[in-house]
């Protein structure tokens, strides 16, 4: 069903993506309150944000959000949850540069890491994201909308999806100016449209949601994957990453053994589950139990999470 109503959803986007960038153009810009954001390494710059569900309280500003500044332009690397927390993340970027927004990269399609684009569109930058977050958003962006509004209140109002204009399948790069970002696409793992965004002048890697750190995990996409994609993204040479929710900090390989933990237990007792003929509702309740614990949100997620991997693991070879 989602596959034949995403292209005529898909040029809605891109219409109004089109539109809304033509009546910003013609309002005068109006400074925000900047949210306060960290240089981590130099020229790299992080916000990061409340571990929470939405609400008209934090805005939407629920996801680490950052940008990279070259000697030409500048790249940020996801908008928050909503235009005010977008619109905030740019007065920080004009705080610390005069340099020009050439690029938005969004690194999967949850709300909270994408609905602050339209706050960018008068700096005419490239909007980029995986293959496969243009037909994410076209299937899912329209209950985004009327979630923003129901969740945040007046924060939520006005909200403009933007389309990528740029698709990545595999891995490429993009210049700031004497300085080059690595962009890879990923197999499907937290979603089927997760991005990595890697500074090669500090080592830094945007992780985005491939690393959850003190809010549970979430899975969207392929338990399995996930856990494949973490191992992979753990064994890297990186000097620092930065997660999509929490601070990783210097240990980030422990963050990404902690959530290993969980997602392997998830998976390795929905197993256990299945083969000792548990209905899904009794799993629910007693799978991966003994890690509920480690995390906040859990009692938001961790059902979700158990129904999920029985979906993934009921039919397993």
């Amino acid at each position: 069903m989602e596959r034949k109503s995403a292209a005529p959803r898909s040029a809605w986007l891109t219409r109004a993506a089109a539109c809304c960038l033509g009546l910003l153009a013609m309002l005068p810009a109006r400074a925000a309150e900047p949210l306060p954001v960290r240089e981590i390494a130099a020229g790299v710059f992080v916000f990061n944000g409340e571990t929470a569900e939405q609400d008209a309280h934090n805005r939407g500003a629920i996801s680490n959000l950052g940008f990279v500044v070259g000697s030409r332009c500048v790249a940020v690397i996801d908008t928050g949850g909503s235009p005010a927390v977008g619109a905030a993340l740019r007065e920080s970027v004009r705080q610390k540069t005069a340099l020009p927004v050439c690029f938005v990269i969004n690194t999967h399609v949850h709300p909270d890491h994408l609905l602050g684009n339209q706050a960018f569109l008068a700096d005419t930058p490239a909007f980029i994201g995986h293959v496969k977050l243009l037909p994410a958003l076209a299937a899912r962006g329209r209950g985004y909308v009327a979630a923003a509004e129901r969740l945040m209140g007046d924060a939520g109002r006005g909200v403009e999806l933007v389309a990528p204009t740029r698709a990545v399948q595999g891995e490429e790069s993009i210049d700031l100016g004497d300085r080059r970002l690595r962009l890879r696409a990923w197999p499907t793992a937290h979603t089927d449209n997760d991005l990595t965004v890697l500074d090669e002048t500090s080592g830094t890697l945007f992780a985005g949601d491939l690393l959850f750190v003190g809010h549970m995990p979430v899975v969207d996409g392929k338990l399995l994957g996930w856990i494949k994609v973490g191992d992979q993204i753990a064994a890297l040479d990186l000097k620092r990453v930065v997660s999509g929710h929490g601070d990783a900090g210097a240990d980030w390989r422990g963050a990404f053994a902690k959530q290993r933990n969980y997602l392997q237990a998830l998976a390795d007792q929905t197993r256990a589950a299945i083969k000792a003929g548990r209905k899904l509702a009794q799993a629910a309740d007693e799978v991966a139990r003994d890690q509920v614990g480690n995390w906040e949100l859990a009692e938001l997620f961790h059902r979700r999470n158990v129904t999920a991997a029985y979906a993934e693991l009921e039919w397993e070879d």
